[in-house]
């Protein structure tokens, strides 16, 4: 194919190619050259031009198939308008003659309809440049359409429609022929033909002035004569014509004047006169519609009232959002007249009505519904409020007037009903669609919306009845807060109106409808409506035999109440339950004698109201047993059983009694039946078993002798056939935006559709899709729906035996049936027996023996050929499903091979079809059936099948099968894929384009192929790449087909090509592609465009937006009005756009996925962009700015600067990109600024960092970042969170919250001290006020709680009076939480009262919480401030105010918030209880709940308590559990405050508590909810409990009275410390695992407290006794053993290895061994892993002290092992000499361990010392284990932990010889370092030891190391110090050898003095010197100097002496005195100020 890319045509290889790969050749080489030409210069064109157009006309008579002639003509077009014209004239007679030829062979065809394709391209490129021959060339076509077959009239109008395109106005001298022509063709037999006239004289209209004016009545006539008989195309492309045609006519104001014609102008009242003649009396005209009329017949077909509603709908669009506004009123009136009194003929059957109704309410859904922003919205509500007013005012008027005239007045009263129908259902629509910006529209009290409503509740008409109140379930569901309220006054009104029949209905309808709206509304209602709404019921239950006259109404209006209660759920209905099963019980006779007796005593009426009566109790369990399932348990069950069989007894009678009494009877009785099977298919079958051949026997009947003539396939089959088989069956069952009217047409013209007059049990069910009503059809067809589904389900569990009688007698009864009847039968037989298939499949069960197969199989058999193709469809997908049950290969074998036989020998289509299909369904069921023989025979019979000419039904079917078996037979695929796509690409080049059903079956086989190639398709082999190039070439010719559903599928086809092979996808030209198809009509395809960007953008969403506005700007003339939305605000702008006008759930889901995906990509890089979008669409405001028309310059101008500062400047302020967007847009976009900030957050620090954004702005402008905006999201949020409606206050707020957390702590650089948000505080402020007003519901006002919260916390506002504005804000919230639940509103359910209370407690708790942590970092701060000098005092203490200022807010309050917390608490722990234990919990609920709702409040508590825990511990730690409330012990509190009032009751309960008892009590609550909680936390429990959880227990014990209790508890200690244990291991956060380490040393001190205390108090006990006797305290007792699971020790061992191995796995013994781990090597540690290690080793280093001595000696060689461990593992040298944390750590725990009195203690002494010298010889050993690799090894810490041996332990461990040996030897190896940090440290251990008091420890070391030391130094007088390190060690050296000096014994103190003196003269430098001397010997000059002047007076004799006998000396240092004296001066001033340095820092590693 590669060939075929070149500018001309590769002849050579063209010639060689065979017949279908030159076609396919051909193709790619015009695809290749339509890309070309446009790039290619003109001078290469012009030189290749004459050969190029050679071929292309060629090509014209090689019979070119239709996406050939398409492209040869756009090449021809593009070629002559790039290069010379001057050939045209040729091309042009050249194609007149080949129209005019006479040859009308079907060969010669193709080229017939190139030519005139051809010149249609021509002229629409070319226009005027041709001159005047387009009038021959018209005439010629036009002649050639006289005799012209259908495809070549569909060629000729496109065409005609081209050529009109290019000439525009010039062709004005044709227009009349071209008119006529077009006129005959738009009702023409083929669909295809209408479509193309109908795009031909939307073309022509453009110009064409008399088709809008002179000529208007008679366009509009055809155009009702051309819906007649259409299909969904032909009306979609006409209604466009008719709306555009007269939109024209209606603005036409200009075109008058200058106009030949003198015409008047048309009014809106004649436009509305014209279509509303056709929607009344269709196409009849205006004249001949008489004769009819008189006969009576409806002569109006549905078709063309559908396809006049469409007309409306695109005649009101083309006018506009603006026009719909201003004649709205007009409009509206208009559109009711339709379906009001003034026509009576359109709604004379009830059929009619709702056909009639359902299009007007379309009409208006689209128009107001879909064009009108909110604002607008509102105005026409109220517009339609007003018509309803005037229709009740009529209504009333017609019922009070009693006088003779009634009989009239009361056909007025029935006619108005169907205007206040429609009327009613779009009020309740629009309010449905604003939500809760509908808020202002009910409070308006001069409309009276709801008076409204209510009022037409009265109405006669029960339809009117029921949509008012279906339109207050509307209501309801957008405004949560009127569903209390509105149910109040319906049960109030049903109350006083009981004796009125329409009261009770209207009533009773409006409470049901409304209880059906709750479950939509979170908030809920009082749990106390239940209670009056069964009370009601019963009442009118109990009352209805008093009055006979309403007595049907009553018990209608009681089982209706009881039925809806059901949908409330479990928890309100398990109160009723016992009443309701009462009522079930009585309303059935108990047994059949009193069945016998009633049927002889009633009358029709009686019987009317019996079986209405137990249809309602029928329909109320089975309510309950949909919405109550968990309340179905056996006893329940059980009682709902006894009534049954007499239920099933009455089924059987009724044919009976309608006989007895006559037709009255019909209507309940159909009723009754239907009740009767929907109960009986949601129970399990097992519970009536005893009735199943009585109920099997009626159902049978039902479906065989039914007592409609009504063809009920439409709604019966879709759902049993596979949603992919219905796309056979044309656009009617797929879905379409048009489906709420289309519906009507499918159904038959018996009848309209359901209507909610047939079933109002359906006003309270949840309505399947959308948000329109509930459509239940009519008795008769409903009970055959609910007959097959019973059957379904009851076929599957009879006996065997059974089914083949039952399967026999359904086959007798269709034999015995004829025609339309037999039809009829055999579909109701069909899709039961296919139901019950699926039950059997379900349930895996078997069909039975042999005999039944056969019935089964002649059933399916006998529909498989049935004349309905829906029938046929149902049928093959059930012959699949008899397949899969039966699941015995050889019977399916023979399955496929009947058909096979049949498709051999059949010709008549309808066997051809069904069977074709069946083949294809046999593979769905039961995958690729085995043997590839059979898939061969299969795919050999399809493929002839499809290529069957004659019929495109056929080839549809069979090319659908096809597709079916290449999906499913997998891999055994891949030898038939090449021959497949090659016949699937020649059909695609041939098949007319006309049969888009042919189409659509190709487009499904390519997709199949292409799943099946699958990734397969990356590869470059030779074979892969041609079937790659196939495939791309099949999309193409797809993408070019005219038909919209065609092109979805070839953007599904590239979709999965993009995802196996993305790289050979053009991604441009794909882009292009969906770009243009974003805004199409067709739903399917808008689905497939979004689908397939939504899986583009995953992986390339900067190249697909960047494509996109790339595009529009080069705008090609193809483009879509969506453009200008891109040019402006980029393809994510356009989305945006659509999401908001969309209506379509899942294509809205789709849109905001993709955008999603792109945001997550993209945000980052195009911030400004993106916020920019998202502030257009929040800040549209709902005034309705007019969007102005951007004039031309202008575009031209944005389109050449680029996208990125067209999309930031605001450079036109009136264009404003988003008009009125929706309340869910708007919330959308919230959420997007959401999700902006978390991507930035993840993008870098400079998105929160003013100045570092500042910067590297200013170094790339381009740069953008997050904190730059902040003014912006500040901005957004506050629009956001004052809006409207409720769900978008939700969003703004959480946005509001998400930036004050994560810009809190930015600072502002121009006012050092502050933060960037502090300016901010006014709008915060402004934002959170509105939420906290009384009569905002309680969600947005927890959630208003949470960002004052997190405002107070964040520290922005330090001033107190700035705070308070917030602060004040909390409580009143706190006020309103002190009523108790008992205050709360009765406007939502309690459980909401329960969410607010929690929400204001733990913003509280928050605050509270920052408020003490604040001070306790004052607190540390103000100690390290006491060392700092006064200098900073006015900033502390501005610092100190703000924070106990913020305590101060909240302390005056404490005392309330500390009772409300623990009562919280309490509700909590009570709430938290297993199961088991709910017979103990409190009656009337808790504190903030109550018992009803207990299940609704527990999400609230779980999201509150940790915080609230946390805010009590520290209350109570700060009171140090002294505190006891004064009334606490004195009185009983009315509200349980203490967890001792749990579970008993008053009079038991002790009267005064001890404060002690009252403290333990609050203690165990606390500890219990913490341990409960930490022990399991679930694996999503937030980390923020879990931290705050152990936060409340380091607050707790830093309390000794708690601290007392869990050390003298030590089960309690164990207990914690296994759940701490089971904590670390299972979270792996640091921040975890540190607070969690934190508590563990807090329980061990406790303990250690504890055993102190014991010890001391039995010190003072024996004080007299002997010491021996004394009791051992402390673990271990006098054996020293530990026992698991007893032992806190062991618990706190385990939980430090834990960390220790986990950071450190060498540590382990077991792991050191395997070859995993290579000791020698070290680690370097995170920080977080280095802190945990540091808390571990100090936890272990103070076990010992809570052990008995013979304890301790059992756990110490652990935790030496464990110390000593650390240290040789993270000994490592770091750059600066720093130690690491961990080596500190583990010194400073061997000091702590080493210094333990267990060291001396009697009993441990000698155990101790061998253990210790033990492990002073394992620190020696690491020394010597590391030859190679000493390098690493820091000596430095080993030297300390030497040292700290020596100096922590008794003599005796470390004096023992070898020992001590060995430890002077290191020391002297150190000494000898090179590295001068190392001598240093190494200097100043020897220091400390030489200092030790004990001599026989420190002789040792002075004896070997300080002549070496002396010698050392004395070096030192040549080698003076180059730096600083060196200087330091010859200060440490001398600072060593001045305290050997002091320590020395007199006599030889004057040779140390001797030794020294000389030494320190050396250092001195005279004057000269000084001068020019480096820094470190000037500081060692000065330190040298120092010293003598300190030894000098000390040792003035030995001084002295030495002077004398040196001169030189002596001169050296009186020279160095005076020149210092100076300077000395000076210096020793500063170091006495400064003090501190070098100090600090031996704070932290003097471990000695």
């Amino acid at each position: 194919m590669e060939l075929a890319h070149s500018l001309l045509l590769n002849e050579e290889v063209y010639n060689q190619l065979g017949e279908f790969q030159k076609a396919e050749f051909i193709f790619e080489w015009l695809q290749f050259l339509e890309k070309l030409l446009p790039v290619t210069s003109r001078a290469d064109i012009r030189e290749n031009q004459k050969k190029l157009v050679e071929q292309l006309t060629s090509l014209l008579n090689n019979s070119p198939g239709p996406p050939t002639r398409r492209l040869v003509a756009k090449n021809l077009a593009v070629l002559y308008s790039t290069g010379d014209t001057f050939s045209v004239y040729q091309t042009i007679d050249k194609c007149n003659e080949l129209i005019r030829s006479k040859d009308d062979s079907p060969s010669y065809l193709p080229t017939k309809l190139a030519a005139v394709v051809c010149l249609g391209y021509l002229y629409k490129k070319l226009g005027r440049i041709l001159g005047n021959s387009f009038t021959d060339t018209v005439g010629n076509v036009l002649k050639a359409m006289k005799n012209a077959e259908s495809q070549g009239r569909y060629e000729i109008m496109l065409s005609l429609q081209n050529i009109l395109n290019g000439l525009g106005a010039a062709a004005i001298p044709c227009h009349r022929d071209i008119y006529k022509a077009a006129r005959s063709c738009l009702t023409d037999r083929s669909m295809a033909v209408r479509c193309a006239a109908a795009k031909c004289l939307l073309e022509l209209q453009n110009e064409a002035v008399f088709m809008w004016s002179t000529d208007l009545d008679s366009v509009v006539t055809l155009c009702f004569k051309s819906f007649e008989g259409s299909n969904y195309d032909v009306r979609l492309a006409v209604a466009k014509l008719l709306g555009t045609v007269l939109a024209r006519a209606l603005t036409s104001k200009q075109t008058t004047a200058s106009t030949r014609h003198n015409f008047r102008r048309i009014s809106l009242e004649e436009v509305m006169e014209l279509l509303g003649t056709g929607f009344l009396r269709g196409s009849c005209g205006f004249l001949r519609a008489s004769g009819d009329m008189l006969k009576g017949t409806s002569s109006v077909s549905r078709d063309v009232r559908v396809g006049v509603t469409q007309a409306y709908v695109v005649f009101v669009s083309t006018l506009g959002a603006q026009w719909l506004e201003r004649n709205f009123s007009a409009f509206l009136s208009h559109i009711l007249d339709l379906v009001s009194q003034s026509h009576p003929k359109a709604i004379q059957s009830q059929m009619d009505a709702i056909g009639c109704r359902r299009c007007v309410s379309f009409i208006l859904r689209a128009t107001v519904g879909g064009l009108l922003g909110e604002k607008a919205q509102i105005a026409a509500a109220k517009e339609i409020c007003q018509a309803i007013w005037k229709l009740k005012k009529v209504v009333d008027a017609a019922m009070s007037d009693n006088n003779l005239e009634t009989r009239i007045s009361t056909t007025d009263v029935t006619a108005s009903q169907h205007v206040l129908v429609c009327a009613l259902q779009e009020l309740g629509s629009l309010i449905h669609g604003l939500g809760t910006t509908a808020a202002p529209l009910l409070q308006d009290s001069s409309t009276g919306v709801l008076e409204a409503v209510i009022s037409v509740i009265l109405h006669p008409s029960i339809s009117v009845r029921l949509t008012a109140a279906w339109c207050l379930r509307c209501i309801a569901v957008a405004l949560p807060s009127y569903v209390s309220l509105l149910l109040d006054r319906c049960i109030e009104r049903l109350s006083a109106l009981k004796s009125s029949p329409e009261g009770v209905t209207g009533y009773s309808f409006a409470v049901a409808a409304l209880l059906g709206a709750v479950k939509h509304c979170p908030l809920g209602i009082p749990h106390g409506k239940g209670k009056v709404i069964m009370t009601v019921a019963e009442d009118l239950l109990c009352s209805a035999s008093q009055n006979s006259r309403i007595s049907l109404q009553r018990t209608q209006a009681g089982w209706l109440l009881i039925a809806a209660l059901m949908t409330l759920g479990p928890a309100v209905v398990q109160h009723h339950l016992p009443r309701m099963l009462l009522l079930w019980k009585c309303i059935f006779p108990s047994c059949p004698k009193d069945l016998e007796t009633e049927k002889t005593r009633g009358d029709s009426f009686t019987w009317q109201v019996t079986l209405e009566g137990r249809a309602g109790a029928l329909c109320a369990i089975k309510s309950f047993v949909s919405h109550c399932a968990g309340l179905l348990t056996d006893e329940v069950v059980q009682r709902l059983l006894p009534p049954l069989p007499s239920a099933v007894d009455l089924l059987t009678q009724l044919s009976s009694i309608y006989k007895s009494y006559g037709n009255s009877l019909k209507t309940p009785s159909t009723v009754y039946r239907h009740k009767l099977y929907e109960l009986l298919a949601v129970l399990p079958p097992k519970t009536y078993e005893g009735s199943f051949c009585a109920v099997l026997k009626e159902l049978v009947a039902d479906l065989t002798v039914p007592d409609s003539q009504i063809n009920a396939s439409t709604f019966l089959l879709p759902p049993l056939c596979h949603e992919n088989d219905l796309l056979l069956l044309g656009p009617l069952l797929q879905e379409t935006d048009h489906r709420f009217i289309e519906e009507q047409l499918l159904l038959g013209n018996s009848i309209a559709g359901g209507s909610l007059e047939y079933d109002p049990y359906s006003i309270y069910e949840k309505v399947a899709k959308g948000d329109s009503v509930p459509k239940p059809l009519p008795p008769v067809l409903s009970v055959i729906s609910a007959a097959t589904r019973l059957f379904g389900v009851m076929f599957s569990h009879v006996a065997e035996s059974h089914r083949l009688q039952v399967l026999e007698q359904l086959l007798n009864s269709i034999k015995q049936t004829k025609g339309s009847r037999q039809q009829i039968v055999q579909l109701n037989v069909v899709s039961a027996f296919s139901t019950s298939l699926k039950h059997l499949a379900n349930c895996k069960g078997s069909l039975g023996p042999e005999e039944v197969r056969r019935s089964a199989l002649a059933v399916v058999m006998g529909a498989l050929e049935s004349n309905n193709s829906l029938l046929r469809c149902a049928a093959a997908e059930c012959l699949a499903r008899l397949a899969q049950v039966v699941s015995d290969s050889a019977f399916t074998a023979g399955l496929a091979q009947v058909s096979f036989d049949k498709l051999k020998s059949a010709r008549d289509v309808v066997s051809r079809t069904g069977h074709s299909l069946a083949l294809g369904c046999l593979y769905r069921y039961l995958g690729g059936i085995g043997s590839t023989q059979h898939l061969n025979a299969c795919v050999g019979i399809l493929y002839t099948l499809s290529q069957d000419s004659t019929s495109p039904d056929v080839q549809a079917w069979a090319l659908h099968s096809l597709a079916l078996v290449v999906d499913l037979a997998g891999p055994l695929y891949h030898l038939h894929v090449e021959p497949t796509l090659s016949l699937v690409l020649m059909l695609l080049l041939t098949v007319p384009p006309a049969y888009t059903e042919v189409h659509q079956s190709l487009g499904r086989c390519l997709n199949a192929l292409i799943t099946t190639l699958g990734p397969e398709l990356q590869g470059s082999s030779m074979t892969v790449s041609a079937l790659r190039t196939s495939c791309l070439l099949g999309c193409a010719v797809m993408q070019d087909n005219p038909d919209c559903l065609v092109q979805a599928q070839a953007i599904s086809c590239l979709q999965q090509l993009h995802m196996f092979a993305p790289r050979h996808v053009n991604l441009s030209s794909l882009v292009s592609c969906l770009c243009v198809n974003l805004c199409s009509s067709y739903l399917l395809l808008r689905r497939a465009v979004v689908a397939c960007l939504r899986q583009l953008v995953q992986r390339e969403a900067a190249e697909v937006s960047e494509y996109a506005v790339a595009l529009v700007k080069e705008s090609r003339e193809d483009f879509t009005p969506a453009d200008v939305n891109i040019r402006e605000i980029g393809l994510e702008g356009a989305l945006l756009g659509l999401l908001d006008k969309e209506l379509d759930q899942r294509l809205c889901q789709d849109i905001k996925e993709t955008l999603t995906h792109m945001l997550t990509s993209m945000a980052v890089e195009k911030l400004s962009f993106w916020l920019k979008l998202c502030k257009d669409v929040l800040a549209a405001s709902a005034d309705f700015n007019t969007v102005a028309s951007v004039d031309t310059t202008q575009e031209e101008e944005t389109a050449k600067v680029d996208d990125g500062s067209v999309l930031t400047s605001d450079n036109d302020e009136r264009f404003h990109p988003f008009s009125n967007p929706r309340w869910s847009t708007r919330v959308f976009a919230a959420e997007c600024v959401c999700k902006i900030i978390s991507q930035c957050e993840n993008a870098g620090s400079a998105h929160f960092d003013i100045t570092l954004a500042q910067e590297r702005k200013q170094r790339d402008s381009r740069d953008d970042f997050l904190v730059l905006h902040l003014a912006d999201l500040i901005r957004m949020a506050f629009m956001a969170a004052t809006d409207h409606s409720d769900q978008l206050r939700l969003s703004g707020l959480q946005t509001l919250l998400i930036v004050v957390r994560k810009f809190a702590a930015v600072p502002e650089p121009e006012f050092p001290g502050h933060v960037i948000l502090e300016q901010y505080q006014a709008n915060v402020g402004a934002a959170l006020r509105p939420a906290f007003a009384p009569e905002t519901p309680p969600d947005v006002t927890a959630k208003a709680c949470q960002v004052c919260s997190a405002w107070i916390a964040s520290g922005v506002v330090s001033d107190l009076n700035d705070l308070r504005r917030v602060h004040q804000l909390l409580v009143s919230s706190l006020v309103k939480v002190q009523a108790g639940k008992e205050a709360q509103s009765q406007q939502y359910n309690e459980s909401t009262s329960t969410m607010e209370i929690l929400a204001v407690l733990k913003a509280w708790a928050e605050v509270y919480i920052v408020a003490v942590e604040k001070q306790k970092n004052q607190s540390d701060a103000q100690n390290h401030c006491l060392k700092v000098a006064n200098s900073a005092e006015e900033s502390y203490r501005g610092v100190t105010s703000s924070a106990s200022g913020l305590l101060d807010l909240v302390q005056a309050d404490l005392g309330t918030l500390s009772k409300l917390w623990l009562s919280a608490l309490q509700d909590f722990a009570l709430l938290t209880l297993p199961s088991e234990y709910a017979s103990q919990l409190p009656a009337e609920g808790g504190t903030f709940y109550t018992a009803e709702t207990i299940e609704n409040a527990r999400p609230h508590y779980y999201n509150s308590w940790a915080l609230i825990l946390y805010a009590t511990a520290l209350w109570l730690t700060s009171t140090g559990f002294i505190v006891v409330d004064p009334d606490e012990g004195v009185t009983n509190l009315s509200r349980p405050v203490t967890p001792t009032t749990m579970c008993q009751d008053s009079s038991t309960r002790p009267l005064v508590k001890s404060p002690e008892d009252v403290n333990t009590d609050r203690f165990h609550l606390i500890l219990g909810i913490t341990v409960e909680f930490l022990c399991s936390p679930r694996s999503d429990a937030a980390m923020e409990n879990i931290i705050a959880c152990l936060r409340a227990l380091q607050a707790l014990f830093d309390v000794p009275w708690p601290r007392s209790k869990i050390g003298g508890d030590q089960e309690l200690g164990i207990e914690l410390l296994n759940v701490l244990h089971r904590l670390i291991l299972t979270r792996e956060s640091p921040d975890i695992q540190l607070a969690a380490l934190e508590v563990v040393r807090l329980i061990l001190f406790a303990a250690q407290e504890h055993v102190k205390e014991k010890r001391r108090s039995a010190e003072v006990d024996d004080g007299a006794a002997e010491k021996e006797t004394l009791p051992e305290f402390g673990e271990g007792k006098d054996t020293g053993g530990l026992v698991p699971g007893k032992s806190l020790v062991f618990a706190t061992l385990e939980l430090c290895v834990c960390i220790l191995v986990r950071q450190l796995p060498q540590l382990n013994p077991k792991l050191t061994c395997s070859p995993a781990v290579q000791s020698g090597k070290h680690l370097l540690l995170s920080e977080d892993g280095s802190r945990l290690v540091a808390v571990a080793l100090v936890i272990l280093s103070d076990v010992p002290a809570i052990c008995s001595p013979e304890g301790s000696v059992s756990v110490l060689p652990t935790i030496l092992y464990l110390i000593i461990g650390v240290l040789k593992e993270t000994a490592v040298k770091l750059r600066d000499g720093q130690l690491p944390l961990t080596v500190a750590a583990s010194l400073q725990a061997l000091k702590g361990l080493l210094s333990s009195p267990m060291a001396r203690a009697e009993k441990s002494r000698t155990a101790w010392t061998d253990l210790l010298r033990s492990a002073l010889v394992t620190v020696l050993d690491c020394w010597d284990q590391v030859d190679g690799l000493l390098q690493e090894l820091d000596e430095v810490s080993l030297l300390t932990a030497i040292t700290v041996f020596v100096m922590s332990t008794s003599p005796e461990v470390t004096t023992v010889e070898c020992l001590q040996k060995r430890c002077i030897e290191k020391f002297k190896i150190t000494l000898d370092s090179k590295d001068p940090l190392v001598q240093c440290k190494c200097y100043q251990l020897l220091h400390s030891i030489f200092q030790h008091p004990n001599k026989t420890v420190s002789y040792p070391y002075i004896h070997s190391l300080a002549p070496s030391i002396v010698g050392k130094l004395q070096e030192t007088e040549k080698a003076k110090p180059e730096n600083a390190a060196e200087l330091q060690v010859i200060q440490e050296g001398i600072k060593v050898v001045t305290a050997l000096t002091a320590t020395a014994e007199e006599e030889f103190r004057a040779h140390l003095v001797a030794c020294l003196l000389p030494i320190l003269i050396s250092f001195l430098l005279d004057e000269n010197a000084l001068a020019s001397a480096t820094k470190s010997a000037k500081n060692l000059h000065e330190f040298a100097l120092q010293n003598l002047m300190q030894i000098g007076p000390q040792y003035s004799s030995v001084f002295k002496k030495l002077m004398a006998s040196s001169p030189t000396m002596k001169a050296r240092l009186e020279s160095a005195v005076k020149g210092n004296q100076e300077s000395v001066k000076v210096k020793t001033a500063k170091h006495a100020k400064n003090p501190g340095k070098s100090s600090s820092i031996q704070l932290k590693t003097n471990f000695l």
